[in-house]
């Protein structure tokens, strides 16, 4: 997503918490007092009026009917999310990415969004999308680059995650696409950038088989769970479900290799798709 498109869509998330701050004070409420109605604290509200955090689309719903606004913010709401380039579901994870202090990921098949190199990236699109034009499977591509970002950043949040072995072995994109995408994985656990451990097969049943989950720590607001199923995904900041989330992640992490033995592991299947590479 180019630097303009950004600025843009975050000058309208400006004027969507100007609109709320301008409609809250008209109603002669504080910010402790609308979050109160609408179910979400008023530090909240407050990181929505200064576009530091999104609202989900049931918040703006149910600030549109305490301010009695007929529908005004869950229209913008709708407006900004239908022009960003993340399904609906996930254009909040995007956000609260940006946000956190720590991400602890599990995922089960795939590489990590954050971890993807353009090549992965663009054999994953592909797969999902055969038949659409190249300039849309390189608007998919760069955001997720965008996204990947994050971990150059110097305020980078700690990044902790969990492969299943599974990962490893399926040859995404070819042997030399998954050598370059290991290899770049590898570099990043060696330059400490990310933390990483691999479920090996070995391992047997586990914690949340099958199941991607992304977990997030902020210094001002609750932690939050995300999970994801077909073309829909929930991002969940209950605090029993949160705290459940957590127990499955720390065993998970006991079922894990430790971080050196992960490593070897990840640099053997390098040299395995390097060497299966140039013998094709």
């Amino acid at each position: 997503m180019a630097n303009g498109s950004h600025g843009s869509r975050q000058a309208a998330w400006e004027f969507f918490g100007a609109e709320l701050k301008r409609r809250r004070e008209d109603a002669g409420l504080t910010q402790v007092e609308l979050g109160a109605r609408v179910f979400v604290s008023g530090a909240y509200i407050g990181q929505f009026e200064q576009a530091i955090r999104k609202p989900q689309l049931d918040i703006a719903q149910r600030i549109d009917e305490v301010l009695q606004t007929d529908g005004i913010f869950e229209r913008l709401w709708r407006k900004l999310i239908k022009d960003q380039p993340y399904r609906e579901y996930f254009a909040h994870v995007v956000e609260l990415e940006r946000l956190a202090t720590e991400i602890c990921e599990y995922a089960p098949t795939v590489v990590p969004g954050l971890l993807q190199t353009r090549e992965y990236a663009r054999a994953v699109f592909l797969a999902n999308n055969p038949l659409a034009s190249e300039e849309y499977i390189e608007e998919l591509v760069k955001g997720r680059l965008d996204r990947a970002r994050l971990l150059r950043d110097a305020a980078r949040p700690l990044y902790w995650v969990i492969l299943h072995e599974t990962v490893l072995r399926i040859p995404v994109g070819g042997p030399a696409v998954m050598a370059r995408q290991l290899d770049h994985i590898a570099a990043l656990m060696r330059e400490r950038v990310a933390v990483l451990q691999v479920v090996p097969f070995a391992a047997g049943a586990h914690p949340e088989m099958g199941k991607l989950m992304k977990l997030m720590e902020f210094d001002d607001a609750p932690p939050t769970v995300y999970t994801e199923a077909v073309l829909s995904g929930r991002l969940l900041d209950e605090p029993s479900v949160v705290k459940r989330s957590r127990s499955s992640y720390d065993l998970l992490r006991a079922a894990a290799l430790p971080l050196e033995a992960s490593l070897a592991l990840i640099e053997s299947a390098v040299k395995d798709y390097e060497q299966c590479a140039s013998t094709t």
